[in-house]
């Protein structure tokens, strides 16, 4: 099966191109004080060795938007000021080199105030994310009757504020609207597609733990990916940044969408399993995600599967894999039997097939 993706225009943020044919972008955000340039830089460079391809950093003060100057200096990937309340703010974030700007249109709103943002923007030449949050949207917004639903008003005021970019002579935008409820989430951007062509940057806020917060996002996201929704995302998670990217690429990894190296099959386990399966694989994600791949690694397939019921059907089917009796267990190559491996040794094993150039 092929995702056909939604067609948006291509726009260009930093060095990073997102919508048009472009693949779908991770996204992420600094969860330190944007005026620590030292913590800051830290958390991106290992954001960026995770696989973060654009970042951004709140900017509250002065004092921040000051900040964004030396933090480019020493970072690799586009940087986005976010900008609430205060227009000024983010004329100081474009004087200091942000890559692009997300206004928030439940607080920022007065069209001369806009208008100044635009036109700093489109002299610096960079894009304005039109970013709307179910949390902070009006509750008076124009031609929703009375108080309205929550995706009612979020898609009127993305609709309205890209009017007004638009009547400024602005075109270089980029929407979100993102609730903490799925079903909300959902069909904000669904009816958002239908009336734009700007690109949609991806996301579900205020999710709660990482563990449900992964599983949530999963969801919105999965079932807007699968309708070929969306140019960027970000896995909002009440955790460390770098578990974001992980499940961001986990999520477009499993569509089909991106390839970040070999994907991993294995069983749940049972009691027919007799080794610690569980420690062959976390061992084989560890020792992964510390390498580099070569190209032929990227779309491989490796199946660790612990019994002989499923195993040897699912090792057979991917590229490589083992599937384990009793303590042995059987390695398959491109779907034939090739030689017995025992289980302290299959991880060594296996890194040296998925590594043989």
């Amino acid at each position: 099966m092929q995702i056909d993706r939604h067609k948006t225009r291509e726009i260009k943020i930093g060095r990073v191109k997102i919508g048009g044919s472009n693949p779908i972008i991770i996204q992420s955000m600094v969860k330190v004080d944007t005026k620590d340039v030292d913590a800051v830089v830290r958390q991106i460079k290992s954001l960026e060795k995770s696989g973060c391809e654009i970042i951004r950093v709140t900017v509250k003060d002065k004092e921040s938007a000051a900040a964004i100057s030396k933090i480019k200096r020493k970072i690799n990937i586009p940087l986005v000021a976010d900008i609430h309340f205060d227009y000024k703010l983010a004329l100081l974030a474009i004087k200091n080199g942000a890559d692009k700007i997300r206004l928030n249109p439940g607080n920022i709103f007065k069209a001369r105030q806009i208008k100044t943002v635009a036109e700093a923007a489109k002299k610096a030449g960079i894009p304005i994310r039109v970013g709307v949050n179910s949390g902070s949207v009006k509750k008076e917004v124009s031609g929703v009757r009375g108080q309205g639903s929550s995706v009612e008003r979020m898609v009127k005021s993305a609709q309205d504020y890209i009017k007004m970019l638009e009547g400024f002579g602005f075109y270089n935008i980029v929407v979100s609207l993102k609730a903490s409820n799925i079903l909300d989430t959902i069909e904000a951007y669904r009816k958002m597609a239908k009336l734009t062509n700007y690109p949609l940057h991806l996301g579900l806020t205020a999710t709660g733990s990482p563990y449900a917060g992964a599983i949530k996002s999963s969801i919105a996201l999965g079932a807007l990916l699968l309708e070929g929704i969306g140019d960027t995302i970000r896995v909002s998670l009440t955790e460390k940044p770098q578990d974001e990217v992980s499940a961001a690429k986990v999520i477009l990894g499993s569509l089909g969408l991106r390839n970040f190296g070999p994907e991993i099959i294995s069983c749940p386990t049972c009691g027919r399993c007799e080794v610690n399966l569980v420690n062959i694989v976390n061992n084989l994600e560890k020792r992964l995600s510390a390498k580099r791949y070569p190209l032929n690694a990227n779309s491989m397939k490796v199946a660790v599967m612990g019994c002989v019921v499923n195993g040897p059907g699912e090792a057979r089917e991917a590229d490589i894999g083992i599937a384990f009796g009793k303590k042995d267990g059987l390695l398959f190559k491109h779907g034939k039997p090739i030689k017995k491996v025992s289980a302290n040794k299959c991880v060594e094993v296996l890194l040296k097939e998925i590594f043989i150039k």
